[in-house]
Formats: structure tokens, sequence, C-alpha cells
């Protein structure tokens, strides 16, 4: 019986090594150029190769300040939450059985970051509350507001829901779109006096962004609006504010108050006339009050209404 030779044994090199075809050097000096994709022989400067893949992460690190070099892994980092963020999430559909919510729930309780439970509520309550007053763009920078106060101990000792409506107060007024404390302690459900207080230690402790002094120009479109008032009502209840400023008859009122008196007498100047319950309602002080403050601008008609307006209009103002 013949017997098969075994044939020999062949051994592959699978050090494939890349060299320039031109220099020929061993070992070669090849170059990756990241910025346009290519391998590049450093000597004579020939492409070598091209849509080369960039391994290295996407930023500019710095491992003596921030410590290990950041890679392309997980989601980019939520700046509202602490910690390294790369947790894993149980989803509560499970098609009914309720046994997914329990373990979300057991889940969150077990690998919840210290204090980060705190702030997602907070995150929670301020999204409501901004959705609620129809100013959804304001969530976020309430939302960094509350942070950082949280961060920096501001308001140690406070509850969360004094804070959530100062940082609401004060997000207001920075977007231009500023409300009243009756209006904040309507939506927050918290004292005007502890609102105050709190916006108070916040205005002194943020010296870089400090609020504005809200003004009665800054509510009137708003009110306005509110009354279905006329753009030409609107300008002269304006133009009215500052001339009464200059004027100084209404020295010590309170912005919503000198507002709703001005916007009463522009509207019965022109036939639009709203009764000081309506306005009332809507700027959130008492027809007393408003009455109080038309009273010093029917005394000084004659100079604060625009020449414009005829004498008709003018004596068809009703008296206080």
């Amino acid at each position: 019986m013949a017997t098969m030779s075994a044939s020999p044994q062949r051994f592959v090199d699978l050090n494939v090594q890349l060299m320039c075809p031109d220099c020929k050097v061993v070992p070669p000096n090849i170059s990756e150029e990241f910025s346009s994709g290519d391998l590049v022989c450093a000597d004579c400067g020939l492409v070598l190769g091209d849509r080369i893949v960039d391994t290295r992460s996407e930023w500019r690190t710095f491992a003596n300040d921030e410590g290990d070099d950041p890679s392309r892994v997980g989601s980019a980092a939520n700046p509202l939450l602490n910690g390294p963020q790369l947790d894993t999430v149980i989803s509560q559909r499970d098609g009914g059985s309720g046994i997914a919510r329990e373990l979300n729930r057991t889940h969150g309780r077990v690998t919840a970051v210290k204090g980060e439970r705190n702030l997602l509520q907070a995150y929670k309550d301020i999204s409501a509350m901004c959705e609620a007053i129809g100013l959804p763009k304001l969530i976020c920078k309430t939302c960094l507001l509350f942070k950082r106060v949280e961060d920096e101990k501001l308001l140690r000792g406070k509850p969360n829901e004094s804070i959530i409506a100062a940082c609401i107060f004060i997000a207001c007024r920075q977007y231009g779109v500023p409300r009243t404390f009756k209006e904040i302690c309507t939506l927050t459900q918290v004292p005007k006096k502890e609102i105050g207080r709190c916006f108070k230690a916040l205005n002194e402790a943020f010296q870089e962004t400090k609020v504005q002094t809200m003004t009665s120009e800054d509510l009137m479109a708003r009110f306005c609006s509110n009354l279905n008032l006329p753009m030409e009502v609107q300008k002269s209840a304006v133009e009215l504010t500052k001339r009464a400023k200059d004027i100084g008859n209404l020295a010590g009122k309170s912005p919503v108050s000198i507002a709703a008196a001005c916007i009463y007498q522009a509207s019965h100047l022109f036939d639009k006339a709203r009764s000081t319950r309506d306005i009332s309602v809507v700027c959130g002080v008492s027809e007393v009050t408003i009455k109080n403050a038309y009273k010093h601008l029917y005394g000084e008609r004659n100079k604060l209404i625009d020449d414009r307006i005829t004498a008709k209009h003018i004596e068809a103002l009703p008296a206080p």
C-alpha cells in the first residue's frame, strides 16, 4: 500500500509592512495626516493611502488637568447633572405586566447619584411651571440657575419651592418677559415675602448677570394683549407712562399700578374703554389702587396727553 508523503508546512508571514515604493527605506518613515485622511511618506512626500480613520478623541484634552482622555463612548454629557452619566436605563414598557416598571424604580433607587434625585425632581417642576405660563424657552435657563444655586450653596436651608420661584422670576427678567411677584406666587404657591428674600440674595450673588429693575413698559404689551386692546392703545399707554415719569406725579407707585392706570386712561381716549374690574383681573392689582393712580393722571391730563388727541376725547375721560 502506497503511502502519501506529507506535504511540507508552509509558514505565512502575517506581518504586513507598508513601504514607500520610491524610497524603500526600512523601517519606513510614514506619517498619518488626519486632517486630509492620507498616509504620506515623510521622506519624499508620496501619498501611500487615503481615507484613513481618525481614532483619536474628538476634542482637545489636557491629561494633566482633566485626567483620563475622553473618547467616543456614550452620549453627550448633560450639564444639568453630576457624575459620569454612563448609567443603564431599564424601560418601563413590558406589555402591561408591570414588572419592568418595578425594575426601573428599583434600579433608580440603587444607582441614583447623591443629590441627583432632587435635581431631577426640581427640573420636572421647573418644566411644568414654565410651560404653564407659556414660556418653555425659560426651562433651560431656569434649570441652569437652580443648579448653580445648588452647587454654590447660595440659599442653604431654603426649600426647593422658594428657590425655583426665585429662579423663574430671575429668568423671566433676563429674557425680557418679566412677571410680577403676584404672578409667580400664584404659579408656585410660595409667599411673596419668601420669593423676595430669595430673589434679593440671588441678585446680589449673581454679580455678572444682575437683574435690571422691572418697568411699566415691560408689562404693557402683555397686559394690553390680554385685554384685547389694539396697538394704538398700547403705544398711547407707553407714552403716558414715560410722560408721567418725567412729570413725577406717580412717584412711589409700583410699575404694575402705573401700567394699569395708563391702560385705563388710554383705553378711554381711543373709545376702547375697559373697566377697572377687567384691568384689575389682568394686571393683578385692586380696583382701588388703579383709581388712586388714575386720579394723579387725570389731574395732569392736559400735560400728559399728546396734542394729536382732540379736546373732545380728553373731556370724555371719566372723572376719578
